[in-house]
């Protein structure tokens, strides 16, 4: 198969075409994991649909290997842009666990302050005496609560882990930043 101009386009639609459907894949089983099925499933018939088109792009020039390579780039290129779009998009909520050794009134304080809520835990570490600080914050805010942990306990271990559902006292959820007084509390539901 020549590559003249008309061949081109069809390599770059191709290519775009796996692009995006790979992209939105990736942001439909996020979705999914994060219980959004209606959501998921809308955007699983787009992806469906684009990918039917991009294949029978591909099966219309069999003899091409341009098409692909169109094809299989467009997909490799999709999983970095479905990951880049889900970092950036940052859906979801996280609980942090944090266990230090020292004590952490200043860490504590700190993200009080900074209205994040916290529990705290005395509890007993395998060295001795350690406090369990647990926070539940929305995924964008994790690389500021990360920031303060750094800032006022460094040697404190910490985990990051998604929460599947979090219960408040009304649609803005407690976990949304806002003054120290108007903070609602919160629990856990399993």
């Amino acid at each position: 198969m020549e590559i003249n101009e008309s061949t081109l386009i069809i390599l770059l639609a191709i290519f775009c075409a796996r692009i995006i459907d790979v992209s939105i894949g990736t942001m439909r089983i996020i979705f999914l994991t994060r219980g959004l099925k209606t959501l998921s499933a809308l955007i699983g018939f787009f992806e469906s649909l684009i990918w039917i088109i991009a294949i029978s792009q591909v099966m219309n020039n069999v003899n091409s290997w341009a098409a692909y390579l169109a094809f299989a780039g467009g997909f490799a290129g999709g999983n970095v842009v479905g990951i880049w779009l889900e970092e950036k998009i940052a859906l979801g909520t996280l609980v942090i666990r944090i266990i230090t050794q020292r004590n952490a009134s200043s860490l504590v304080e700190a993200m009080r302050v900074a209205a994040y809520n916290v529990t705290r835990i005395d509890a007993e570490g395998g060295h001795g005496q350690v406090m369990v600080l647990f926070t539940i914050v929305r995924r964008k805010q994790l690389p500021e609560v990360i920031a303060l942990i750094r800032r006022h306990n460094p040697q404190a271990i910490y985990t990051v882990e998604n929460v599947r559902f979090a219960s408040s006292f009304g649609p803005d959820m407690a976990i949304t930043k806002r003054p120290l007084a108007l903070q609602r509390s919160y629990s856990l539901r399993t």
